[in-house]
C-alpha cells in the first residue's frame, strides 16, 4: 500500500511540475487568466467526453456536475458536442480503408508459399 502511495505521490508530483512549467510559458506569452481557465475547461472536458464516447451523461457524473450543467458549459466554451460525439465514431463502411482478405491472397499459406 505504502509503495502504492509513494508512486501515486511521484506521479503527482510530475504533473505539477508539468503544470507549472506549462502557467509560466502561459503567463510569458501573454496568455489571460480568463483564457487560460477557458482552455483548461475546454480540454479537460473532452477528454472526459472522448473518455465516455461522448457520453454527456456519463461524462456530467463523473465530473460532478449535472448534465444540464454540462450542456451549458459546452454552450458557452463553444464546444460542439455533435462533433465530439462524431469524431469518436468508426467512419462508414464507404471510407474505411479496404483491407484484403486473407482469403482473397490465392490460398498461400501462412508464410505465403503455395
Amino acid at each position: 500500500m505504502r509503495e502504492r502511495r509513494t508512486q501515486t505521490t511521484s506521479q503527482e508530483q510530475a504533473l505539477k511540475r508539468e503544470l507549472d512549467s506549462l502557467v509560466i510559458q502561459m503567463h510569458s506569452a501573454g496568455v489571460s487568466y480568463a483564457e487560460a481557465v477557458r482552455q483548461f475547461k475546454r480540454r479537460y472536458i473532452f477528454e472526459v467526453l472522448a473518455h465516455h464516447k461522448g457520453n454527456q451523461c456519463k461524462a456530467a457524473e463523473e465530473l460532478r456536475m449535472h448534465r444540464n450543467t454540462l450542456s451549458r458549459t459546452l454552450t458557452e466554451l463553444e464546444m460542439d458536442t455533435v462533433q465530439i460525439r462524431n469524431g469518436m465514431r468508426r467512419p462508414p463502411v464507404s471510407e474505411r480503408p479496404r483491407v484484403q482478405s486473407i482469403a482473397s491472397n490465392g490460398n498461400r499459406g501462412v508464410a505465403g508459399i503455395r
